[in-house]
């Protein structure tokens, strides 16, 4: 079992800077998790805790049942994939995958069965002796996912693992790591600031914002079950559209949210009239953007949207979202 459970974890500084606040999480074995959330929401510094790199000001972690606060890194039983590659130069790609097996004195034949092992998975067979500087971004980052699989890990790590990559490579990577994940059948927790890694990889995704979790849920229902106006505001792109009015023509203020995708039905109920301010051509996608009253809103169209035209523009209420003005909590009624 590669259980990971986080009690009431809190984490402040010297000068009182409190960077996670009561965190309590429940990771199941063999789980892929994301944490995301924009940068300095506390993801990096909550996978560093369980990591054992960084201090916990209070609360408990345990793996696999057992507590760790206490115990060292290299006792958790973990393997770390840094953004960074942290590659040797002057090893080979052999070298480099090995190097941690080396360190824990491990037989050389073992070591030989691994490294050949975690080659086969990666694809990284034909590369095994050539040094860091003659290979490409994604087939380092292959290695440093190598030096990791090796350890037969209880949990995998990773910081932002893609985040050095060009967006053809993200894809490509974003597909390998979940084969891997697949392939392993252990427990994985992901740190990303990208909303569509997160979709795309993760079974459950953990939304930060302020060191406090704001949501966890599957990707399905973090995107189309927002509990509040941060989540529904950080997935989604472009974001959800935020309109302020009045509570079922009663007089009482209220915020309703409507995904872009959703302001262009046929069918809708609601029909409005808007000027476009700014049009983007994304592709299959063509994004207009424009004024609903003090809103700024944007809408998906098969179509061209050209700056200056008015556009009509046709809501279903079903597909509209309630939220509280002033806490920006969901409203379910």
């Amino acid at each position: 079992m590669s259980k990971v459970i986080l009690k009431n974890i809190r984490k402040t500084y010297d000068n009182n800077k409190t960077v996670i606040n009561n965190v309590n999480l429940e990771i199941q074995d063999k789980e892929f998790i994301v944490l995301v959330g924009a940068s300095g929401c506390g993801k990096s510094t909550l996978l560093r805790m369980i990591a054992g790199l960084e201090d916990i000001s209070s609360g408990e972690i345990y793996i696999d049942d057992k507590k760790v606060n206490n115990i060292p890194p290299k006792d958790r039983d973990i393997a770390f994939v840094f953004q960074s590659y942290a590659l040797y130069p002057h090893m080979t790609v052999r070298e480099n995958i090995a190097f941690g097996l080396k360190m824990r004195k491990v037989d050389k034949a073992t070591i030989e069965k691994k490294v050949q092992e975690a080659a086969e998975i990666l694809n990284l067979g034909e590369y095994l002796d050539r040094k860091p500087k003659q290979l490409s971004g994604g087939q380092r980052q292959r290695v440093a996912l190598g030096r990791a699989i090796v350890r037969n890990p209880k949990v995998f790590l990773m910081d932002e693992p893609l985040s050095n990559l060009d967006a053809k490579l993200r894809v490509q990577m974003r597909s390998e790591i979940k084969k891997l994940h697949e392939k392993l059948q252990t427990t994985f927790i992901y740190v990303t600031h990208d909303q569509t890694e997160a979709l795309t990889m993760g079974d459950r995704i953990v939304v930060l914002n302020n060191g406090d979790i704001q949501q966890v849920d599957s990707p399905d229902e973090i995107y189309n079950n927002p509990k509040n106006t941060f989540v529904a505001g950080f997935v989604g792109s472009p974001q959800m559209n935020f309109i302020n009015g009045k509570y079922l023509g009663l007089d009482e203020n209220i915020l309703y949210g409507i995904r872009p995708e959703k302001m262009t039905k046929p069918d809708g109920d609601i029909k409005l009239t808007v000027d476009v301010e700014i049009s983007e051509m994304l592709g299959s996608e063509k994004i207009a953007y424009f004024n609903i009253g003090d809103s700024k809103c944007s809408a998906k169209f098969e179509t061209d949207a050209q700056i200056g035209k008015t556009i009509d523009l046709s809501i279903k209420t079903s597909d509209l979202y309630k939220f509280n003005p002033e806490t920006g909590e969901r409203i379910y009624t």
